[in-house]
């Protein structure tokens, strides 16, 4: 007598990307940050399909600020909270809410016009607030005062980015580019403080997989200096203090960074691309806002290539960064990165070669239409990673592994 063997019936792809925040908030960064750019550069020619009162290059900083990075940010918190914290997480509704706030936001940044904005402003206010909401919850909840750093980061992200979005519905340039670059320095900050969380886990785990000892101990006095530092130059900033001190602040945040570099230094293991994506990530940030600084005591160059260095470098990397090794841990796999995944670290450093060393008068500016190249380079990043990582992410998880 033969018995029929049942097999559990494979859940459904909404229910598995509603399992947790990165599982659905990655691949909707990454798709956002691919095309996005290209869109922008190749297909519309810097240009939006509405003039509206503000300037397209205005709409382009704020979809990168607000859509590619805010829904990694999304995804981050959305995942790590209930993991530092042992809490349950977000799941399926909440998570499919946020998307969809997060997604109206973006289709009004297609249009670029004054309606537009007004959607933007509701929609992108809305998760923005919800995301400090969660976390005082959570350590309401918990009754820990560890998540006091991310709660403030976090709190400053919807506080610029209510003051980006009202400079854009009154048609306020000056304003929202006041807001633009303090969103750009909070996303720094927060990335700051993120590296610190996750760079010693990862480097003790590259330095003895057996998770056996915790081979590497950073200098507690030095965890959260660059976050700090950052803190204090957009304090600065907001006092008014004058160009030199303020370029000299930014000289000091951007210093931080590239001390978090040198503890890198672990050996033949800083070779792994999980450290050197995460040291290029405080590389390329501080290196950024040194050249602020720079411009700012009358460096010939502007701020310009100088931001992109810090944000489309430091913080695309670490977005990047994270992608790749949270998308491991959290699907039930392990380092070594997969190999087909580590040229779109390349790729993306190769795209930020591209956009910041011609306006520094470092390399040539390559063949074809303005920053062409350095888009499809970008893009071809994170399609790649996202290629890669799809089949982990869209798929149940598989047998337990270490989780960093």
């Amino acid at each position: 007598m033969t018995h029929a063997i049942r097999t559990a019936p494979a859940p459904a792809l909404t229910g598995i990307l509603g399992d947790e925040g990165l599982r659905l908030f990655f691949p909707l960064s990454a798709l956002h940050a691919a095309l996005w750019p290209v869109l922008w550069v190749v297909v519309n020619g810097f240009a939006l399909p509405f003039d509206g009162a503000i300037p397209p290059g205005m709409w382009h900083a704020h979809e990168m600020l607000f859509g590619s990075f805010g829904a990694a940010v999304i995804g981050f918190i959305t995942t790590a909270i209930p993991e530092w914290t042992d809490s349950r997480r977000l799941q399926g509704r909440a998570l499919f809410a946020l998307a969809a706030l997060w997604g109206i936001g973006r289709i009004a940044g297609l249009l670029g016009a004054d309606g537009a904005a007004v959607v933007a402003a509701v929609a992108d206010t809305a998760w923005l607030a919800a995301l400090p909401v969660y976390v005082a919850a959570v350590s309401w909840r918990k009754r820990t005062s560890r998540l006091l750093g991310i709660l403030l980061w976090l709190s400053a992200l919807a506080v610029s980015g209510a003051m980006v979005h009202a400079a854009f519905v009154l048609g306020d340039v000056e304003r929202a580019q006041a807001g633009l670059h303090a969103a750009g320095l909070v996303l720094l900050g927060l990335l700051g403080l993120v590296l610190a969380r996750i760079s010693v886990p990862v480097t003790n785990l590259v330095l003895d997989p057996s998770q056996g000892s915790s081979p590497y101990r950073p200098h507690p006095g030095r965890l959260n200096l660059a976050p700090g530092l950052v803190a204090i130059a957009i304090a600065g900033q907001i006092a008014g203090l004058s160009p030199a001190v303020g370029a000299y602040l930014f000289v000091a945040a951007g210093a931080a960074f590239l001390d978090r570099v040198a503890e890198a230094f672990i050996g033949r293991a800083i070779f792994r691309a999980e450290i050197l994506a995460l040291a290029g990530s405080s590389l390329m940030a501080g290196a950024g806002l040194l050249l602020v600084g720079a411009s700012r005591l009358g460096a010939g160059f502007t701020e310009t290539p100088a931001l992109h260095l810090a944000l489309m470098g430091g913080l695309g990397l670490g977005v990047l960064a994270v992608f790749a090794i949270a998308g491991l841990f959290h699907t039930g796999r392990t380092f070594p990165l997969p190999a087909a995944a580590r040229p779109a670290i390349a790729l993306l450093i190769g795209a930020v070669a591209l956009r910041v060393l011609p306006e520094l008068g470092l390399l040539p500016a390559p063949p074809g239409p303005p920053h062409a190249l350095a888009a499809l380079f970008w893009a071809a990043a994170f399609l790649l990673w996202l290629k890669v990582y799809w089949p982990f992410l869209s798929r149940p998880r598989v047998e337990e592994a270490a989780v960093c």
